[in-house]
């Protein structure tokens, strides 16, 4: 070896920073090399690889959704259901003071003979249970002097010889018709002038 390659100083052994450069380059040249290798590798994954995995990705996916939208639509069955069932409870807890009314003006009826008493406590029962049906949201059809209205009424009778002014109109309401919220829930059976 050359003095010039070698430094001594202090007995230690240094080497040529030409060398040093050299080293250090090639070590750069080879991490290079192996950088472009490995992405190279990622890039030429083959396609039917890279086509499977996003197969899998989205059946996962449908997978999950399926089952969500399986159990939202059991759970809103099962509400239907319950509501079917018990849809009416409301309805019937307000009907029920009307028929315990009821139940105590027919064993009273039976201690009294004045037909007066009779006919006042079934007046006072009707209105209990009209309030109670509009609080529920259940109207009457008004048939008195109306003019007939498909929608709201049932032709029972065509009444002939009634005059002009009483022609398309309402003569006499034989069955009362009721709408609940707007909706028609028993049409009003009348007679009609002609």
């Amino acid at each position: 070896m050359k003095e010039e390659d070698i430094n001594i100083e202090d007995g230690e052994q240094i080497e040529n920073p030409v060398d040093n450069e050299e080293a250090a380059a090639s070590a750069e040249t080879q991490d290079t090399a192996e950088a472009e290798t490995q992405a190279e590798s990622e890039e030429e994954k083959d396609p039917l690889d890279v086509a499977l995995e996003e197969i899998a990705s989205w059946k996962d996916k449908y997978q999950r959704l399926a089952a969500e939208f399986d159990n939202y639509r059991k759970r809103t069955l099962k509400e239907r259901a319950e509501l079917i069932l018990n849809g009416s409870e409301k309805a019937v807890k307000a009907v029920l003071p009307v028929v315990d009314d009821m139940e105590r003006a027919m064993k009273n009826g039976a201690s009294t003979d004045d037909p007066q008493v009779l006919r006042e406590g079934m007046a006072l029962i009707y209105h209990k249970m009209m309030k109670t049906l509009e609080s529920l949201g259940v109207t009457k059809i008004d048939t008195d002097g109306a003019d007939f209205d498909t929608d709201l009424h049932d032709a029972e009778a065509l009444v002939p010889g009634m005059g002009d002014d009483k022609k398309g109109k309402v003569i006499d309401c034989l069955t009362t018709g009721y709408k609940l919220n707007d909706k028609v829930i028993r049409h009003a059976k009348v007679a009609v002038g002609q």
